[in-house]
């Protein structure tokens, strides 16, 4: 086959994989698994698992860790320098010393071609102490767990893996050949590894951000690509020729633009790539699984598959509450951490093609890796269920959570229940404030959360589609409820928990379309309103007349929105969850900065600071519980919190300018 044949029949065989596995609702992941089980050679051999094919496979790996970089920073890497070369470094040192320890053991019970050195045990603790970055990383970004405890705590020891790769690539042909310099070979793979990682990260942030702007001058979108490319593939091509990994090099290039104000515009010109990518890596993964060798084998290959899964589990968890986690970060951190992992592959092939395992082992251990990462997306989609059921005080915890709902809402009466806090959602929450109307918003994203809860929103973190969410928010007690994201599947869940909790309860939903309007209608919603901002201010308009505000009145308040050219809607706080919205939709963003003692702009004004000249609005100024006008001549005071809206480059100048 043509790399054209090639490449049509994998593009063919993942839409039609992906499609299906959406209609299932499970995740896409597994569509591309199990595409490249039946087009590989060990399925019905219509693709050919080649070295070009994995080499490309390998760059969605790269865009991946790329994305994961942006999220960081180097002073919020430092800050978790315990977690990566503490865990971290913990976990790979004890799978290896364990899967030696079972692998030797082992070994005498097993038939003859089965029995292996320490050095192959070695080869494959190593292989086994990996996890997959691709996988847990992507699944972590889909459920906006990132910046979770047990999130932080994976993304740590993905890290020390990606880096420990090296010396255990080196140290695997130097055991096999019993090489006596092998103290030299590793000092001199270190230093060169530490210059790489020197020049990147201490000289290569004033060069980004210099060139950046270069480039940013230039106002070229074709061009900016063009240099994303090249930073993110040059970073990636440095550490490999320094004996590091691509993934980790790819990783620093996202740090370093993490810090500049450029990030977000960059997550999205990059995403489109990534995503396409990381799915031909998934396919090339499913082409590795020889379902014969499976199936005729099948006792040992489960064996391979439960043991190593269940001891690693055991170890991480044991290994992250030893670190002082909570045991459900411990054991939410250790169920996504379980499954073999891409650099595994990389060790184990190194081991067979050193002859230190029989090729029948070796294959046979490949197919439960790939099996353990078949199985990953499962679990870790059901993590909270297994937690709850293995741990007690996860149930305190949620408790605690639902307490915190209940503390923000016990108050109040007549209020408006808000299911999403992104745009539309805090669109609604302004003109309902404006009217005096009490609000309480439940949303999924912290980081919105946060920010907003400073700004003085009720907003706390909370499903709207749980029970217990809803009555902790006190549904009992409210005049309406407005779902404002458009997701019929969880929109519909929460009608049917309105109807069992409070049937009465006016309910306005937002959809896409006119699709589900039925749908939604006969679950009995109040209203189903458009998409968009004009969605936003129907969404108000009947929220208000629901909750008796003159027609009247509203009518005027949506035509004065309109003939402001929407002014007063625009920006929003932004969160991860908003990454899947075009780049028109990231240009306002509301942004809180909490001004503190060392604040260069304390005592002066608004005027004298002029940030109309970064195009960027001060939208209110909150002094303690008061929410203040932002009047030119205020005069900024300590624990200020101003909320600024702009572009996310005008914002950071401005956060710039108010800060330092």
């Amino acid at each position: 086959m043509t790399a054209l044949d090639t490449t049509l029949l994998l593009l063919s065989a993942a839409v039609l994989g992906v499609v299906a596995f959406r209609m299932l609702q499970l995740p896409p992941m597994l569509g591309y698994l199990v595409v490249g089980i039946l087009v590989g050679p060990h399925g019905l051999g219509l693709a050919q698992d080649s070295s070009a094919t994995h080499e490309l496979a390998e760059f969605g790996v790269v865009f991946l860790m790329f994305s994961i970089g942006l999220e960081f920073s180097l002073p919020k890497l430092m800050s978790m320098r315990r977690a990566v070369f503490g865990l971290g470094m913990a976990q790979v040192i004890l799978t290896i010393v364990m899967a030696m320890s079972c692998g030797l053991a082992a070994a005498y019970y097993l038939p003859g071609q089965f029995k292996i050195g320490w050095e192959a045990a070695f080869a494959l603790g190593g292989a086994l102490a990996m996890s997959s970055t691709a996988i847990v990383s992507k699944m972590l970004t889909e459920k906006m767990e990132l910046e979770s405890p047990h999130g932080k705590q994976i993304i740590s020891v993905l890290l020390f893996q990606d880096l420990a790769v090296v010396p255990l690539l080196i140290l695997v042909p130097a055991l096999a050949a019993h090489s006596g310099n092998l103290f030299e070979t590793l000092a001199w793979a270190g230093g060169k590894a530490a210059l790489v990682l020197f020049l990147l990260l201490f000289l290569g942030q004033k060069l980004v951000r210099g060139w950046f702007g270069i480039v940013v001058k230039r106002r070229s979108q074709e061009l900016f690509m063009l240099n994303l490319l090249l930073i993110t593939l040059g970073a990636a091509w440095l550490t490999e020729r320094a004996g590091l990994s691509l993934a980790l090099g790819a990783f620093v290039a996202g740090m370093l633009i993490s810090e500049t104000e450029y990030k977000h515009q960059v997550e999205e010109d990059i995403k489109s790539f990534r995503d396409v990518l990381l799915g031909l890596f998934f396919i090339t993964v499913g082409m590795l699984l020889n379902l014969r060798l499976v199936i005729e084998h099948g006792w040992l290959v489960l064996l391979l598959l439960v043991v190593p899964v269940l001891l690693k589990f055991g170890l991480i968890a044991a290994l992250a509450r030893l670190f002082g986690n909570t045991t459900s970060v411990a054991l939410r951190t250790g169920l996504g951490l379980a499954q073999a992992g891409e650099f595994g592959f990389v060790l184990l092939n190194q081991a067979g093609a050193l002859q230190l395992l029989d090729p029948l082992l070796l294959q046979l251990i490949l197919a439960s890796m790939v099996l353990s990462m078949l199985i990953s997306p499962f679990i870790l989609a059901k993590s909270d269920a297994i937690v709850m059921k293995l741990s007690a005080n996860e149930w305190m915890m949620q408790s605690l959570a639902l307490t915190q709902i209940a503390a923000r809402s016990m108050s109040a009466k007549k209020h408006v229940i808000i299911a999403g806090f992104g745009r539309s959602g805090q669109s609604l929450a302004r003109l309902l404030a404006e009217e005096n109307i009490e609000y309480h918003a439940l949303d999924l994203d912290p980081d919105r959360i946060r920010e907003a809860q400073i700004a003085g929103a009720n907003v706390s973190y909370g499903d709207a589609a749980r029970r217990e969410s809803l009555l902790a928010a006190g549904i009992n007690r409210a005049a309406a409820l407005v779902v404002t994201y458009t997701n019929t599947q969880s929109a519909l869940k929460i009608l049917h928990l309105v109807h069992e909790l409070h049937p009465s309860l006016p309910v306005i939903v937002r959809s896409h379309d006119d699709t589900d309007l039925d749908k939604l209608r006969a679950a009995g919603a109040t209203e189903v309103v458009p998409e968009l901002m004009e969605g936003s201010l129907m969404l108000a308009s009947h929220a208000l007349v629901l909750l008796g505000v003159p027609l009247r009145r509203v009518v005027h308040k949506v035509q004065a929105a309109r003939d402001e050219r929407y002014e007063s809607l625009r920006g929003f706080f932004h969160g991860a969850s908003d990454m899947s919205d075009g780049p028109e939709n990231l240009q306002l963003r509301l942004h809180t900065v909490v001004l503190g003692g060392r604040a260069k702009c304390l005592g002066k004004s608004l005027e004298e600071l002029n940030l109309a000249e970064l195009e960027v609005d001060v939208t209110a100024i909150r002094r303690g519980k008061n929410r203040l006008s932002p009047e030119l001549s205020l005069i900024l005071q300590e624990s200020d919190v101003v909320v600024l809206r702009g572009s996310a480059e005008s914002v950071a100048r401005a956060e710039l300018r108010l800060v330092k």
